[in-house]
């Protein structure tokens, strides 16, 4: 299997996360791609590839456009208010505050924008977005000629909205991949989360539409981040209604539950019956990840690349979550070596 990868995801290298009341290393970091990078090469999965592709206005068809010139300019703003340390919201529009007009002020904005104040913005955060969706929108063209691929994708995306970063997201990868094959035919995509958090944005970017069909795997919300969505009941509004399943678990699950939930969302793909089947892979349901609370075995990976395999659909991996940093690039393979061998 090829692997797309841009070296100049390391752009994106903030030093702070806000996590305990404490402002920490990011779990989020560069570290990430060089164990799984070691991993493939060590593996031999297949070559890595760089991005080709480097016209990303597409991007403009999965979110606002404010806000990706929000993103374009707001490290440049922190600056120039002679402001120290990342650039981290402190207000947001809540319940009793809800309104539509964006401040001026750089600590406004970045409230309004902003889902979560974990994701700090620093020097080359937006940059590194950018790399992210150059290797996302290369792989998804390869596509074409390929039965799989993996764009190893950092920073990760599927908790970006329309018009909102945060869970480390700020361009929903796999969503922009999604528009991009519908941009060179494809009828119908089968977008299936199995990180271990909800996929709130690729969800909110999808969840009127009927030909992009949005399932995911998650950690309960009323327990997980991101708290606020990813509810059983949520299945989709208007035209989207019935094509939106979410599977919420709750803290402990082992993999024999957890690859149920599966067996069904793999059901739901066979019923669609999509021209291709997108995977935004996250490996933060590893028992020993230090954010999450589910319980599967790095062996447990293999058997969920061979189930993805039996779908037998063209199938784009997109990275997106997996903190636990020694074991990130074994997870990752395991499940990619599962597909190729299922």
């Amino acid at each position: 299997m090829k692997t797309i990868y841009s070296k100049n995801h390391i752009l994106r290298n903030s030093k702070t996360e806000l996590y305990g009341g404490k402002l920490v290393k990011p779990f989020e970091r560069p570290e990430r791609m060089e164990f799984i990078i070691n991993e493939i090469e060590t593996r031999k999965l297949g070559p890595v590839l760089e991005p080709t592709k480097t016209n990303t206005d597409i991007i403009f068809k999965v979110h606002d456009r404010k806000y990706v010139e929000f993103l374009d300019v707001a490290w440049e703003e922190w600056l120039k208010l002679g402001l120290g340390g990342e650039a981290i919201p402190t207000v947001w529009p809540s319940r009793s505050m809800n309104s539509n007009i964006i401040p001026n002020f750089i600590e406004g904005k970045l409230g309004y924008y902003a889902l979560a104040n974990e994701t700090s913005i620093s020097a080359g955060s937006t940059k590194g977005a950018y790399e992210a969706v150059k290797v996302v929108l290369t792989a998804a063209e390869m596509l074409e000629q390929e039965k799989s691929l993996f764009a190893l994708c950092r920073p990760p995306g599927h908790h970006a909205s329309k018009d909102q970063y945060g869970g480390y997201c700020f361009f929903n990868n796999v969503a922009i991949a999604a528009e991009s094959l519908k941009d060179k035919g494809a009828e119908k995509i089968f977008i299936l989360d199995i990180d271990f958090h909800h996929g709130n944005g690729t969800q909110d970017i999808f969840y009127d539409r009927s030909d992009i069909f949005f399932s995911s795997l998650h950690g309960d919300p009323k327990e997980a981040f991101p708290h606020f969505l990813g509810h059983a009941n949520e299945t989709g509004e208007g035209q989207g209604e019935g094509f939106n399943i979410n599977y919420p678990m709750q803290p402990g699950t082992p993999y024999d539950v957890w690859t149920k939930n599966l067996d069904d969302a793999i059901s739901k793909i066979k019923t669609f019956n999509p021209d291709a089947l997108l995977i935004s892979l996250g490996v933060d349901t590893y028992e020993k990840d230090p954010i999450s609370f589910f319980k599967l075995k790095s062996d447990d990976f293999f058997d969920v690349g061979r189930k993805i395999a039996s779908i037998n659909l063209p199938t784009l991996f997109v990275m997106e979550g997996g903190y636990a940093i020694k074991e990130i690039g074994v997870n990752t393979v395991n499940t990619l070596k599962g597909f190729e061998n299922g």
